[in-house]
Protein backbone atom coordinates (compact mmCIF):
# COMPACT_ATOMS: atom_id res chain seq x y z
CA UNK A 1 0.00 0.00 0.00
CA UNK A 2 1.24 3.84 -0.92
CA UNK A 3 2.10 5.71 1.81
CA UNK A 4 0.07 9.39 0.94
CA UNK A 5 1.62 11.59 3.86
CA UNK A 6 3.66 13.83 2.41
CA UNK A 7 6.99 14.06 4.32
CA UNK A 8 6.92 18.18 3.72
CA UNK A 9 4.04 19.46 4.83
CA UNK A 10 3.97 22.57 6.38
CA UNK A 11 1.69 24.87 8.15
CA UNK A 12 0.06 27.55 6.56
CA UNK A 13 1.56 30.20 8.41
CA UNK A 14 5.39 29.10 7.62
CA UNK A 15 4.56 29.34 3.62
CA UNK A 16 2.15 32.15 3.90
CA UNK A 17 3.40 35.81 4.41
CA UNK A 18 2.60 37.09 8.21
CA UNK A 19 0.00 39.32 6.95
CA UNK A 20 -2.35 36.39 5.18
CA UNK A 21 -1.86 34.57 8.25
CA UNK A 22 -3.68 37.01 10.06
CA UNK A 23 -6.03 37.46 7.53
CA UNK A 24 -6.85 33.97 8.06
CA UNK A 25 -7.03 33.88 11.79
CA UNK A 26 -9.41 36.92 11.51
CA UNK A 27 -11.99 34.39 10.95
CA UNK A 28 -11.62 32.78 14.37
CA UNK A 29 -13.94 34.19 17.43
CA UNK A 30 -12.29 35.42 21.02
CA UNK A 31 -11.67 31.55 22.36
CA UNK A 32 -10.37 30.39 19.42
CA UNK A 33 -7.83 33.16 18.58
CA UNK A 34 -6.64 32.41 22.06
CA UNK A 35 -6.90 28.17 21.38
CA UNK A 36 -5.08 28.81 18.25
CA UNK A 37 -2.14 30.97 20.08
CA UNK A 38 -1.29 28.09 22.10
CA UNK A 39 -0.76 25.88 19.24
CA UNK A 40 2.81 26.32 18.65
CA UNK A 41 5.15 29.66 18.78
CA UNK A 42 4.41 30.37 15.02
CA UNK A 43 1.06 30.56 15.48
CA UNK A 44 1.67 32.54 19.52
CA UNK A 45 3.60 34.83 17.81
CA UNK A 46 1.82 36.27 14.99
CA UNK A 47 -1.74 35.80 16.89
CA UNK A 48 0.11 37.67 20.43
CA UNK A 49 1.66 40.59 18.17
CA UNK A 50 -0.94 41.35 15.84
CA UNK A 51 -3.05 44.32 17.02
CA UNK A 52 -5.28 44.04 14.05
CA UNK A 53 -6.57 40.46 15.62
CA UNK A 54 -7.45 42.12 18.83
CA UNK A 55 -8.92 45.10 17.61
CA UNK A 56 -11.25 43.34 15.68
CA UNK A 57 -12.22 41.08 18.64
CA UNK A 58 -12.58 44.32 20.97
CA UNK A 59 -14.99 45.86 18.48
CA UNK A 60 -17.22 42.76 18.15
CA UNK A 61 -17.66 43.31 22.17
CA UNK A 62 -17.52 47.04 22.16
CA UNK A 63 -21.28 47.41 21.85
CA UNK A 64 -21.85 45.55 25.00
CA UNK A 65 -19.09 47.05 26.77
CA UNK A 66 -18.47 50.43 25.04
CA UNK A 67 -17.61 52.98 28.42
CA UNK A 68 -15.24 49.91 29.26
CA UNK A 69 -13.50 49.81 26.15
CA UNK A 70 -13.43 53.26 25.09
CA UNK A 71 -11.96 54.00 28.97
CA UNK A 72 -9.00 51.64 28.94
CA UNK A 73 -8.11 53.06 25.30
CA UNK A 74 -7.79 55.94 27.23
CA UNK A 75 -6.16 54.61 29.66
CA UNK A 76 -3.54 53.57 26.96
CA UNK A 77 -4.62 49.60 27.60
CA UNK A 78 -4.12 47.91 24.02
CA UNK A 79 -6.66 46.02 22.50
CA UNK A 80 -5.90 42.80 23.72
CA UNK A 81 -5.69 43.72 27.12
CA UNK A 82 -9.13 45.65 26.62
CA UNK A 83 -10.59 42.01 25.14
CA UNK A 84 -9.61 40.28 28.40
CA UNK A 85 -10.50 42.57 30.70
CA UNK A 86 -14.25 43.11 29.21
CA UNK A 87 -14.79 39.93 26.98
CA UNK A 88 -16.38 37.60 30.37
CA UNK A 89 -18.64 40.93 30.96
CA UNK A 90 -20.01 41.57 27.37
CA UNK A 91 -20.93 37.92 27.40
CA UNK A 92 -22.37 38.18 30.93
CA UNK A 93 -24.14 41.56 29.87
CA UNK A 94 -25.49 39.71 26.72
CA UNK A 95 -26.95 37.13 29.43
CA UNK A 96 -28.61 39.62 31.22
CA UNK A 97 -30.10 41.78 28.49
CA UNK A 98 -31.06 38.83 26.64
CA UNK A 99 -32.92 38.07 30.14
CA UNK A 100 -31.20 34.57 30.64
CA UNK A 101 -31.46 35.83 34.36
CA UNK A 102 -35.28 37.03 34.41
CA UNK A 103 -36.70 34.27 36.74
CA UNK A 104 -33.68 34.30 39.52
CA UNK A 105 -34.97 34.05 42.61
CA UNK A 106 -32.10 33.99 44.73
CA UNK A 107 -28.67 34.51 44.66
CA UNK A 108 -28.02 31.02 44.72
CA UNK A 109 -29.52 30.50 41.83
CA UNK A 110 -26.95 32.23 40.36
CA UNK A 111 -23.86 29.78 41.41
CA UNK A 112 -21.81 28.47 39.26
CA UNK A 113 -22.31 30.90 36.43
CA UNK A 114 -20.00 33.14 35.55
CA UNK A 115 -20.44 37.02 36.78
CA UNK A 116 -18.76 40.57 36.17
CA UNK A 117 -18.81 43.85 37.75
CA UNK A 118 -20.68 46.04 36.06
CA UNK A 119 -21.09 49.83 36.22
CA UNK A 120 -24.14 51.91 36.97
CA UNK A 121 -24.66 52.71 33.86
CA UNK A 122 -24.98 48.83 32.93
CA UNK A 123 -27.38 47.80 35.74
CA UNK A 124 -29.69 50.85 34.61
CA UNK A 125 -29.81 49.00 31.31
CA UNK A 126 -29.82 45.71 32.29
CA UNK A 127 -33.14 47.23 34.90
CA UNK A 128 -34.42 48.49 31.82
CA UNK A 129 -33.91 45.63 29.68
CA UNK A 130 -36.00 43.89 32.43
CA UNK A 131 -38.74 46.34 32.82
CA UNK A 132 -39.57 46.69 29.23
CA UNK A 133 -40.35 42.41 29.48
Amino acid sequence: MMNLTCCCARDFAETLPPEMSVKIFGELDARSLCRASATCRRWNAIIRDSAQLWRTQCLSIITLCHREVDADRRNGLSWKDSLARNYIRSRVKLDWLCGHYSNVASAGELRGRKMAPMDVETWGEILQAELDR
